[in-house]
């Protein structure tokens, strides 16, 4: 084999390499992206859990005259 068929043969498997690590990118961000969505969701539910305990029901509240 010589140099050029070796270095052709290199650059072949690079290509494959970073054709295969661009996937692996992808994949991520998409997954990325989800699991984003979700925290921004729960962030969210949460903040409404916390201001609905700031407001005790009706009848949990004692009358004005205690």
């Amino acid at each position: 084999m010589d140099r050029i068929e070796a270095l052709e043969e290199r650059v072949a498997h690079l290509m494959r390499s970073v054709d295969d690590l661009s996937d692996v990118v992808a994949r991520q961000a998409r997954e990325i992206e989800v699991l984003s969505r979700r925290a921004q969701m729960l962030l969210e539910r949460e903040a409404e859990r916390e201001a609905m305990a700031g407001e005790a029901p009706a009848a949990n509240v004692r009358p004005p005259h205690w």
